[in-house]
């Protein structure tokens, strides 16, 4: 089986043309990193590579697309109507797609209370084994074939001020997803666990606390060897730490439509263990 991943997609909308109330004091904070930082630039041709990743599906013949949290910028309706649009039919289907929110997706207090996220993706969090889920629709599991089994965790939060960015899966999903990995219904199947944020930088070691995963340990404690692997984004950078006896596979997909670091990986699954992925660059 084969499974696309990519991650912090961030659609990206003109926040000038919109009305200053509207968006709110955290944004007005944003616009800055939009302007002086530059990444209204670096994003400007988001959705545009983010159709060329979905449309790679087919290319590659592959069997799940995963997008592991970040689509918007600032958790704006048109931004995830946007994604959604990028994403076409790809979208429609949890057979064929996984997707979770990032800490963007959940930018302000607002978008999180009105549940925009789950208003534009939310049929994607349907759980095969609904039994397992800890806090709200999370863990959700994919069982996808006889091979692989995807599951889905929560950890972006809404965060107390701008520059605060940490992720926490909490003891519930923890809880839940150490249950799950029990079941018998998995038996045989590589487990994919979906998490936005990362349980490693690209040096191996723990995230900055403002900025990482709080519980990374306890997760990849559950997750020993290739059988499993944990798909993140967060960091905008794209690597792999191979499983050891003690620790799953990690797969960075860094931030996948940024101008001149476009890409994703194609993870390859075989008789129920995460054999590794090939990074992969957009065609047009």
């Amino acid at each position: 089986m084969r499974f696309i991943h990519c991650s912090d997609v961030h659609i990206t909308d003109d926040y000038f043309a919109l009305p200053l109330r509207r968006l709110g004091w955290r944004r007005w904070v944003a616009l800055v990193e939009l302007t002086v930082g530059g990444r209204a630039k670096r994003y400007a041709r988001a959705r545009h590579a983010l159709s060329s990743i979905a449309r790679d599906v087919e290319r590659h013949a592959a069997d799940h697309f995963i997008l592991s949290g970040d689509l918007t910028a600032y958790a704006l309706d048109s931004e995830f109507r946007g994604a959604r649009e990028a994403l076409g039919s790809l979208a429609e289907d949890p057979r064929r797609c996984t997707i979770i929110p990032g800490n963007h997706d959940v930018f302000t207090p607002g978008s999180h209370q009105k549940g925009r996220f789950a208003s534009h993706f939310g049929h994607l969090l349907h759980s095969d084994l609904p039994e397992y889920r800890g806090e709200g629709a999370f863990p959700f599991v994919r069982l996808l074939g006889a091979e692989a089994a995807v599951v889905g965790l929560l950890s972006a939060r809404v965060p107390f001020t701008p520059g605060l960015s940490y992720g926490v899966i909490g003891d519930a999903q923890l809880g839940a997803l150490s249950a799950l990995l029990k079941d018998p219904r998995l038996e045989g199947r590589a487990v994919l666990v979906v998490v936005h944020h990362a349980p490693l930088t690209r040096q191996g070691h723990a995230d900055h606390w403002h900025h990482g995963l709080r519980d990374a340990q306890a997760l990849l404690r559950l997750l020993p060897g290739p059988r499993h692997a944990v798909l993140h984004g967060h960091i905008h950078q794209r690597y792999h730490h191979p499983a050891t006896a003690d620790r799953p596979h990690i797969f960075g997909a860094g931030s996948s439509t940024e101008e001149g670091r476009e890409g994703y990986w194609l993870i390859e699954v075989s008789q129920g263990r995460v054999i590794g992925g090939e990074m992969q660059t957009p065609r047009g």
